[in-house]
């Protein structure tokens, strides 16, 4: 069982690198756009071979303009090591995300600078700023203006990770009176500038066997020949489902694993460097097939296989349901031969036949190994469709890419992917879109489908609900929680409607103009993160919300534990004690989640007021416990009105969900002064919540409480 936690966990962190890769990579379609069109319209060969010397020679307005095009596109892919630093800090920090990306940027010239110093130390930079002559070519470049070691995106993804680590266990860090203005997020800079002096000594040690090993293995790569070609197709698109296809080829991509280059004097590292280098220099004759066979690969399919297998599914379905299904398959398939996004086709057939998938990463493979047998060299930023194939193949010229022989595999492509779809489809009658009885339940299927196929997902009765409730998903403009409420801010507050609300288990809702509180519990976190991957769902299928039957099920009831014995709750603040009806939030003086007490505290130390077990503690804000007795009653301590906005800042915890407490330990301090400050009041309530089987409970009210000490409660 360890084992298999520890591999999901390792595997729950590389996914979660992979979509911190998503990001920068989305800037690349922009980048290569620019360099695109701004390299091929400014080359002298291209400006006299179309006779555009007019309006595109030197010193027109248009050359300027495109000048300034290629000078952005090639800045974007020359500092995307740093790019990657932010991105994957940003994509890893669990919050406060803004100090993360600046401390990322921060270290990322820390380390350089420490890797400059050591190369300078040990004299592979000399004094003159040449470099030695036993260093290898290549081995050293330029970042951001700094002389460093040639890691590429690598020190990217480094820099990112560690900031993103650093950050997550110190961004609350407490520190002495004395040096208080440096706790919280500003010891995060301070403490990653420090590690990352370690990290670019560490660096200077190691990578250089990294980097030959690198070389090595990519120089096995590019020698394994078409085999290799067609194993490194057909597991970029195996990955898909697993998220960790950007994680497979990146290294490709952007390290010398892709090759190397000397293009204008300067050595290039990586396929998709080694494109771009070629693409923005006016010596280029041909393209690189041996960088450009891990890219070219992806136009067969993504722009005439996939669009022809969503044709196969069309003429599959039921006569009565293609016009239904039409417009589906259709816009999938068009936004496939476009942009190269094919998730909402693989995805349909992944889930009904993943050895249907299984044949099509084979087709990818294979469409891989045709593009380096036949040289064609078509580059691209992000995914292959219309657009790229323009820029990098067709505006480029037969004689630099050779685009014209992939026509005729266009044409193979689209007849194998659509005899070979519609053969297994009818042979196996599989139930692609439109082949069910009903026509309502037509649609393409995507990722949250495919996890629940395979068991990972569990019905979700609650998320129709209130999504019903709330008016739909363009209704919804931000979905939040704190302790015990769910809280969404909508446009139109007339489409709410508390019945379906209700329905979901909510205790009580309040309105505070765009504002909805839904109040659920303790458990409300777990139903908020249901909730935004439902809304989500709901998106990418272009609905508003399911309709709800009336005979649906209800949400599930949770069993509690049986209360016995007889007892105290004692304070857990000093100060006055109201009842719970003055509590001055609607919320709780509702006493819809159940009765209890007011608490005015004179010092912000929270105790625990019974013997029994931490079940739940709301991070980071800290702004609520809950506690289950040894009686077995279940009470919430909620911290302050609205604190949960302060994300923590001026509390701090003693205790763990899942520890066993005693009456009178401590189990939150808050600072009184800077809550107050903030705004929002310190009233700590104390609730019983309303779970059945309680007994009869007398709250001791109007009175001064001594904490750990005052029975405020007997039963």
């Amino acid at each position: 069982m360890a084992n298999k936690k520890e591999k999901g966990s390792v595997f729950a962190v590389v996914q979660q690198i992979g979509k911190s890769f998503f990001l920068p990579v989305s800037v690349l379609p922009i980048a290569g756009l620019l360099l695109g069109l701004g390299s091929s319209f400014t080359n002298e060969k291209t400006i006299a071979a179309y006779h555009l010397q007019g309006i595109l020679g030197e010193g027109t307005i248009l050359n300027g303009l495109l000048t300034i095009m290629s000078q952005v596109g090639n800045t974007i892919f020359g500092n995307l090591p740093l790019i990657f630093a932010l991105a994957v800090a940003l994509g890893m920090a669990k919050n406060e995300k803004a100090v993360a990306v600046l401390s990322a940027g921060i270290s990322f010239f820390v380390m350089n600078s420490t890797i400059n110093a050591m190369l300078k130390l040990t004299g592979s930079i000399l004094p003159d700023g040449s470099y030695a002559p036993d260093v290898l070519e290549g081995s050293i470049t330029n970042v951001c203006g700094i002389d460093s070691l040639q890691m590429g995106v690598f020190a990217g993804v480094v820099v990112g990770l560690v900031t993103a680590a650093l950050h997550n266990r110190f961004y609350k860090q407490e520190l002495p009176a004395a040096l208080s203005f440096f706790s919280g997020v500003r010891f995060v800079p301070i403490i990653s500038v420090i590690a990352h002096i370690g990290v670019g000594i560490i660096c200077f040690f190691i990578w250089p066997t990294i980097q030959n090993g690198i070389f090595a293995l990519g120089d096995l790569v590019l020698k394994s020949g078409y085999f290799g070609t067609f194993i490194f197709g057909f597991l970029e698109r195996a990955l898909i489902p697993f998220g960790l296809h950007h994680v497979f080829y990146l290294p490709f991509w952007q390290t010398a694993l892709g090759g190397t280059a000397v293009i204008d004097g300067v050595t290039v590292s990586g396929a998709q460097n080694i494109f771009f280098a070629q693409l923005a220099s006016p010596d280029t004759v041909k393209f690189s097939v041996e960088a450009c066979r891990f890219m070219s690969g992806k136009y067969s399919f993504m722009m005439a296989g996939l669009p022809a297998a969503a044709y196969a599914m069309y003429r599959c379905a039921k006569p009565e349901n293609r016009k239904v299904v039409g417009g589906l398959l259709f816009s999938a398939g068009l936004t496939s031969f476009l942009t190269g996004i094919t998730e909402p086709i693989e995805f349909t057939f992944l889930f009904i036949a993943p050895g249907l998938f299984i044949l099509h990463c084979g087709f990818a493979g294979l469409s891989f190994l045709l593009m380096h047998l036949l040289k064609i060299c078509i580059g691209t930023t992000f995914s292959c469709g219309l657009i790229d194939f323009t820029l990098y193949g067709i505006l480029q010229g037969q004689e630099k890419t050779n685009w014209m022989m992939i026509l005729p595999v266009f044409v193979v492509y689209a007849f194998l992917y659509f005899f070979v779809f519609k053969f297994i489809i009818e042979k196996f009658d599989l139930p692609t879109p439109g082949r069910e009885d009903n026509a309502e339940d037509i649609k393409l299927y995507t990722k949250a489908d495919y996890q629940k196929k395979k068991g990972k997902g569990k019905e979700d009765f609650v998320s129709p609900l209130i999504l019903r409730g709330l008016g739909g998903v363009s209704n919804l403009t931000d979905i939040d929680c704190c302790a015990t409420r769910l809280r969404v801010t909508v446009e139109d507050e007339t489409k709410v409607e508390d019945e379906f609300l209700t329905r979901s288990g909510s205790k009580g809702i309040i309105r505070k103009g765009n504002g909805i509180q839904i109040i659920y519990g303790p458990q409300v976190s777990i139903i908020k993160s249901n909730f935004e991957e439902y809304v989500q769902d709901c998106a990418q299928r272009g609905i508003e919300f399911e309709e709800i039957e009336e005979s649906g099920a209800e949400p599930e009831k949770k069993e509690t534990a049986e209360v016995h014995g007889h007892g105290k709750m004692v304070a857990p603040a000093d100060g006055n004690v109201k009842p719970m009806k003055e509590a001055r939030d609607e919320a709780f003086a509702s006493c819809a989640m159940g009765n209890g007490i007011v608490i005015e505290p004179e010092d912000g130390t929270i105790v625990s007021p019974a013997d029994g077990i931490i079940t739940t503690m709301i991070e980071p804000s800290l702004h609520a416990v809950g506690i289950q007795t040894e009686d077995g009653i279940n009470i919430l301590i909620h911290i302050g009105i609205d604190t949960v906005k302060m994300d923590g800042d001026g509390f701090r915890k003693w205790v763990s969900t899942g520890q066993k407490v005693k009456a009178g330990d401590r189990l939150i301090t808050m600072d009184l002064d800077k809550v107050e400050k903030a705004g929002y009041l310190t009233d700590v309530m104390v609730v019983v919540l309303e779970e059945g089987g309680l007994p009869d409970i007398a709250y001791q009210t109007g009175m001064k409480a001594e904490k750990g000490i005052t029975a405020i409660a007997e039963y």
